[in-house]
């Protein structure tokens, strides 16, 4: 099993800056995706951002720019820097890993909340 602990969110005001990290923890025997999702109250949750374990990155057009995803292999942990927040970027993120324990599957954390005030 693999447990997916996130921490950095918070209140911000617009122009602000957060960053959120997640730890990925378990008998774990590779991570070959990790990223975020983000939900806004009534809307689908949406991919922000995602990193290969080789540093290949994927960003969802909204924040290209203003958010940049990384990730410490060592550590199992990735990290979302958040710059420029706006309004609209008001949601809850959610850490996801795509591991391998004893097969490759889905995992999910248990979602930060990140508010921008204008």
């Amino acid at each position: 099993q693999v447990s997916l602990v996130e921490s950095g969110g918070g209140l911000v005001q617009a122009g602000g800056s957060l960053r959120l990290s997640c730890a990925a923890s378990g008998s774990i025997f590779s991570i070959p995706g990790m990223g975020w999702y983000r939900q806004a109250p009534g809307q689908q949750r949406e991919l922000v951002a995602g990193i290969s374990s080789g540093g290949s990155t994927n960003y969802a057009d909204s924040v290209k720019g203003r958010f940049t995803i990384s990730r410490d292999n060592a550590k199992n942990t990735v990290y979302l820097q958040m710059n420029s927040l706006k309004p609209e970027d008001t949601a809850v993120y959610y850490c996801y890993a795509r591991a391998v324990v004893d097969y490759l599957r889905l995992y999910w954390g248990q979602g930060t909340q990140v508010t921008v005030s204008s």
